[in-house]
């Protein structure tokens, strides 16, 4: 799956059902002014995690991160039509698979536990991403990509990266 193109969307239709591990790995907060937010967060006392940069600023709460990225920059990952629409609130829920495959089939299971579609699995510059919205309208991106590094029951390693070979 990673030797697609970035952009090229894997066809869901037949696609095997996974159920997610019951846990997130990561929040989006589709913020305004990614310095600004950061400072916040910084000022509150919580520490930048070495493995973000300034377009995605990461913080280790623990087995999972809070990250800010822009506003817009969510919106059009989401296909969201504009930042400032009401359906769309800036707030993203992660949850990172193991393997390309897996992005198909936890989708193909959230679609059919009554969720709804909003991106296929899409081959992307890091990975393979999809997203889905509850029943609630809560978007969820389920997403591979190598470089993340968990421990043994799935808690992401938030300070640590593998190397990308894609």
């Amino acid at each position: 799956m990673l030797n697609k193109e970035t952009g090229y969307e894997f066809p869901s239709a037949g696609a095997a059902s996974l159920p997610p591990s019951q846990r997130l790995h990561l929040i989006l907060l589709g913020v305004t002014d990614i310095a600004r937010s950061q400072q916040f967060y910084e000022a509150l006392g919580w520490q930048k995690s070495p493995t973000g940069h300034d377009e995605f600023v990461k913080f280790d709460l623990g087995g999972y991160a809070l990250c800010l990225l822009s506003r817009d920059a969510l919106a059009t990952d989401s296909l969201a039509t504009t930042a400032k629409t009401p359906e769309f609130n800036g707030v993203c829920f992660v949850h990172l698979v193991k393997t390309p495959e897996e992005v198909l089939a936890v989708i193909a299971r959230a679609v059919a536990a009554g969720g709804t579609l909003v991106k296929p699995a899409t081959r992307t510059l890091w990975g393979i991403a999809g997203y889905f919205k509850d029943p609630d309208g809560y978007l969820f991106e389920v997403d591979y990509e190598e470089v993340f590094v968990f421990d043994d029951q799935h808690h992401l390693v938030v300070d640590t990266l593998n190397e990308r070979s894609c």
